[in-house]
C-alpha cells in the first residue's frame, strides 16, 4: 500500500502543508496544488530548472539527472530537482524561486484511465488536444497520437465567469451588443490557447514548433459555451423549438482562428451539442464509460450549472437536462466557492462538532458543492434542519458550522437554492425511469460525472434525496468523464463511427411536455431520501 507523507514547503512569502504519496514527485504534487517550481522539460530532469532545497526528512537518492545538473557545492547544501525528488518520510523543503502564479493547475494522473488503440498514420501533424469547456472551468489535455502518450493535462477557470456566473446571463450580455459577443468569444479562445501554451512551456520546453504540428483540437461542452466559442449569438437557445433538436455550433472564422493560435495544420472541431440545452459534454461522458457496451440499465448525471441526465435502457438513450443553478457549482451560495483553496469540500461529524475538510487544507473561506451537500445531510441528521428545509431554531445570520468563522455560515436562502436544484434533478431522474419503464432497483450502475462528482459523499447525497437510494457499490464517481471521453474522440480510429452511432440512439426528453414532472418536483423538495418507484 502506498504511503502518504507530510511535506512542509516554505517560500519567502508563505508556508504550506501537503500530503504527498510516496510515488508522486514533489514537482507533480506542487503542480497539482498550484504552487509551481520552474520547469521546461516535463519532469525528466533535463532542464535543471526545478531546484528546491531539502531542509529535513528522508528522500530518494540523487538521480543521474541531478548529478549532471546540480553543481557539487549546491548538492552539499541539499539542493535537489523537484521532478526527481520523492518522499520517504515526513519532510520539509524550501523553494527559493517559485514559478509565476498561473490560472492553470495540473491533474493528478495517477488514477486517470489509459487507452490502448492501434497506432495510425497521422503524418507530421501528430499532436492533438482535447478540451472540455464548462461554464465555470476549462479542462484540457495534450497528446502525442503517434506514441499514444498523454503529455499533460491542465484545468483552470473559465474567465467568462467575470461577465456572468450562469449561461443565460452570459447570453444576455452578448445579445446586448455585438462587441460583447466578440469579447466573450475571444476571452474563452484566449484562455484555451493559454492553457495549451502552459503545457508546452512546462512539459515539453517548446511552443511555436509544436503548435505547428498540432493536427486535431477536439472541443466538447455545454451548448451555450460552445455557441459563444463559435462566435454565434445563441439566439437558437431562446427558441423553444430548438430544445429537442441538435444545434450546430460552427465557427465561420476557423482559418483566422487557427492563425491566431499558430496552428496552421489543426482541424479544430466543436462537437455539436445534442439539443438546445444538452451539450456534447454528456456525449463525451457516455463515450468515456462505454455505455452502449452494457446490456443492463445505467443512469448517468453530469452535475453543473446545467445538469444533464442520461438513462441507457439497453437499446436507446433517454436524455434530458434541468437547471442545476449555481448551487451545484458552489458559487451560487451566500458563502459559496468553486473548488478552490479554502473551499469546504467535505464535512464530517465528530461527537457534536463539525469537522471541515478544505481544499489545500487552507482556512475555510466558503463551501463548494460537495461540502454543502455534506453539511445539509448532517444538519438533517442532527435535527437542526427540518424535512421542509427550514431551521429548527431561528438563525438570522445563518447556522455556523465553525462558530469562529463567518464563512462557514449556511443561510435559509442557501438551503432553498439547494432544494430546488436537487428537486429538479431527482424529479428528472425519476421521469426518465418512468418513461423507460425501469425501476431504480433494476439499475446496474449510477454514474456521477462533472467536478461535483470528484469529492461527493454518496451516502450524504442519498440522505438529502439528491440521488436515488441504491447500493453504494453500484454508484461510480467520474469527475473528469467529459475530458476522458473527449480524449477517446481524438485517439480512437473509429471515433466518428462511435459518436454517430451514439447520436442515433438518443431520445431527447423535454420535461415541459410532462405535467406530472411538476408534481414530482414538488415531492422532491423535501430533504428526504429518493427511494424511487414513487
Amino acid at each position: 500500500m502506498i504511503k502518504n507523507h507530510s511535506l512542509i514547503l516554505h517560500t519567502e512569502k508563505q508556508s504550506i502543508h501537503l500530503q504527498i504519496p510516496e510515488d508522486l514527485s514533489v514537482r507533480v504534487a506542487l503542480d497539482i496544488e498550484g504552487l509551481r517550481v520552474r520547469a521546461a522539460c516535463g519532469g525528466i530532469g533535463t532542464c535543471g530548472a526545478c531546484t528546491i532545497k531539502t531542509v529535513k526528512g528522508d528522500f530518494t537518492p540523487l538521480t543521474l539527472a541531478e548529478w549532471q545538473k546540480i553543481p557539487p557545492e549546491e548538492r552539499e547544501h541539499g539542493v535537489r530537482l523537484a521532478c526527481q525528488l520523492y518522499l520517504k518520510s515526513d519532510a520539509e523543503v524550501f523553494l527559493d524561486n517559485p514559478a509565476p502564479s498561473s490560472n492553470w493547475k495540473s491533474f493528478n494522473l495517477q488514477h486517470w484511465p489509459d487507452y490502448h488503440y492501434p497506432n495510425f498514420d497521422v503524418k507530421n501533424s501528430f499532436y492533438a488536444v482535447a478540451v472540455d469547456l464548462g461554464t465555470t472551468h476549462i479542462r484540457l489535455s495534450f497528446w502525442d497520437r503517434n506514441t499514444q502518450q498523454r503529455i499533460a493535462c491542465r484545468h483552470g477557470n473559465n474567465p467568462q465567469v467575470a461577465l456572468g456566473e450562469d449561461v443565460l446571463t452570459r447570453l444576455d450580455v452578448h445579445r446586448q451588443r455585438e462587441a460583447n459577443l466578440q469579447s466573450l468569444t475571444q476571452i474563452v479562445r484566449d484562455a484555451i490557447i493559454e492553457g495549451i501554451r502552459d503545457i508546452l512551456a512546462r512539459d515539453i520546453g517548446e511552443i511555436k514548433s509544436i503548435l505547428a504540428k498540432v493536427g486535431v483540437v477536439n472541443i466538447v461542452g455545454n451548448t451555450a459555451m460552445l455557441a459563444l466559442l463559435s462566435g454565434q449569438d445563441g439566439s437558437e437557445l431562446y427558441d423553444p423549438e430548438s430544445w429537442e433538436h441538435p444545434i450546430a455550433c460552427l465557427a465561420d472564422d476557423v482559418f483566422s482562428w487557427k492563425q491566431s493560435w499558430r496552428m496552421p495544420n489543426a482541424n479544430i472541431t466543436i462537437q455539436a451539442p445534442l439539443a438546445g440545452f444538452i451539450g456534447s459534454d454528456i456525449l463525451a461522458d457516455l463515450i468515456a464509460i462505454n455505455i452502449t457496451q452494457h446490456s443492463k440499465p445505467i443512469l448517468l448525471a453530469d452535475f453543473g450549472t446545467n445538469t444533464e441526465i442520461a438513462l441507457w435502457d439497453g437499446k436507446q438513450l433517454w436524455l434530458t437536462s434541468v437547471p442545476g443553478g449555481p448551487a451545484f457549482e458552489g458559487v451560487g451560495l451566500q458563502n459559496g466557492l468553486s473548488a478552490e483553496a479554502g473551499a469546504i469540500r467535505a464535512v464530517n461529524l465528530n461527537n457534536d462538532s463539525f469537522v471541515l475538510e478544505t481544499v489545500d487544507d487552507q482556512t475555510a473561506k466558503g463551501f463548494c458543492a460537495s461540502g454543502f451537500v455534506d453539511a445539509i445531510a448532517l444538519l438533517r441528521m442532527t435535527g437542526e434542519i427540518k424535512l421542509s428545509g427550514r431551521f429548527l431554531n431561528a438563525h438570522p445570520e445563518g447556522f455556523l458550522l465553525d462558530k469562529s468563522n463567518p464563512y462557514t455560515a449556511i443561510k435559509s436562502g442557501d438551503i432553498d437554492a439547494f432544494q430546488r436544484a436537487k428537486a429538479s434533478t431527482a424529479a428528472a431522474m425519476q421521469q426518465l425511469l418512468v418513461l423507460a419503464n425501469i425501476s431504480t432497483h433494476n439499475l446496474s450502475e449510477l454514474w456521477i460525472c462533472g467536478a461535483f462528482g470528484q469529492h461527493l459523499n454518496v451516502h450524504n447525497a442519498q440522505t438529502s434525496g439528491l440521488i436515488p437510494t441504491m447500493d453504494c457499490s453500484r454508484i461510480k464517481l467520474f469527475g473528469n468523464a467529459a475530458l476522458s471521453g473527449c480524449e477517446k474522440m481524438i485517439l480512437a480510429p473509429n471515433a466518428k463511427k462511435i459518436t454517430d452511432e451514439l447520436r442515433q440512439r438518443i431520445h431527447v426528453v423535454n420535461l415541459s411536455h410532462y405535467p406530472e414532472y411538476d408534481d414530482c418536483f414538488i415531492n422532491h423538495l423535501r430533504l428526504q431520501p429518493f427511494i424511487g418507484d414513487e
